[in-house]
């Protein structure tokens, strides 16, 4: 891995909003929206109510554009991306260090580090040499598409093979809003209770593996890692799940190798999508060492011929 000293800090003004912030600001101030958008986390209000109207429009518009993230920076760019959520204090930036640590020297990596103030994980990235985005979402308590769109503005998408994205840490907001990720990744850990799993079932039926991570205090911490795996498995089922101890680098071989076939599936899929359509183009990607490799991309309309996932 070389060393790259650039970073940047991103923050979220009110003065610099997308569209579809305000739509979302419009229906805030709408009294007759009711009361999910009103508490913000969209379709998690009381009860299993179904979205309103305005919800699954708004919703559809974030999926749209983590799908149009998705298209540019997988398969226009080539890089791997893997974004890794779950609650402040649960390892996701030492999980993400230590696959950091592990790369190859010549794999460049990226971070989006997601945070409500302050930019303490990103020092820690950056110490490590690699490029960094710090985005501070200051009332918002998750990630979004726009934010990660702005953030890409920091980062050299055509020097870079993989990128992390460290989500806001939070157990209930991230669930509706994906990020374009071909792996998310929901990290907990013993320290949070062996119930923690099923507190939040919603956040891990949004995502496509699981970490209980801190394994190796969890006897200090009278936490049953069989009930916590047994309880990922009633709530997603087939979901993968890794017990790591993050601080010292167990269960990582597992973690590392779980995403490196999330891209080869991924990429397997999408030349399997792209023959199917039969409409599509070549076009090489050259990284700025001088390696090059070609895409296939479709141009068809995604909501019609959406990508196969595994």
């Amino acid at each position: 891995m070389q060393v790259n000293t650039m970073y940047h800090i991103r923050r979220h003004p009110r003065t610099d909003v997308t569209p579809i912030d305000r739509l979302l600001d419009r229906l805030l101030s709408n009294s007759d929206v009711p009361g999910p958008l009103q508490t913000h986390r969209m379709g998690h209000g009381d009860g299993d109510h179904e979205h309103s109207d305005a919800e699954a429009d708004i919703l559809a518009q974030f999926e749209e554009q983590a799908d149009e993230l998705h298209e540019r920076v997988v398969h226009d760019h080539g890089v791997f991306v893997a974004e890794f959520l779950g609650a402040t204090g649960s390892g996701k930036t030492r999980l993400i260090e230590r696959l950091i640590e592990r790369a190859s020297d010549d794999e460049e990596i990226g971070v989006i580090v997601g945070d409500v103030a302050g930019e303490d994980d990103a020092t820690r990235f950056r110490e490590l040499g690699v490029s960094v985005a710090n985005v501070n979402t200051g009332k918002e308590c998750h990630l979004d598409p726009s934010l990660v769109e702005g953030a890409l503005e920091d980062l050299d998408l055509d020097a870079l093979d993989t990128l992390y994205i460290e989500n806001v840490g939070n157990m209930v907001c991230p669930a509706d809003f994906p990020l374009g990720a071909q792996a998310r990744v929901l990290v907990v850990s013993a320290t949070e209770g062996d119930d923690v799993v099923r507190k939040h079932p919603l956040l891990f039926q949004a995502c496509d593996g699981a970490v209980i991570n801190k394994v190796d205090i969890a006897e200090a911490v009278n936490a049953d890692l069989d009930l916590m795996e047994s309880d990922v498995s009633e709530i997603a089922p087939e979901m993968p799940t890794f017990r790591t101890s993050a601080e010292h680098g167990d269960g990582l071989d597992e973690l590392a190798a779980y995403l490196d076939e999330r891209g080869h599936v991924h990429a397997s899929d999408h030349e399997a999508y792209v023959s199917e359509t039969g409409h599509s183009h070549t076009h090489e990607h050259t990284h700025t060492d001088g390696r090059t490799h070609e895409h296939d991309h479709a141009h068809e309309d995604r909501r019609d011929h959406a990508h196969t996932h595994d």
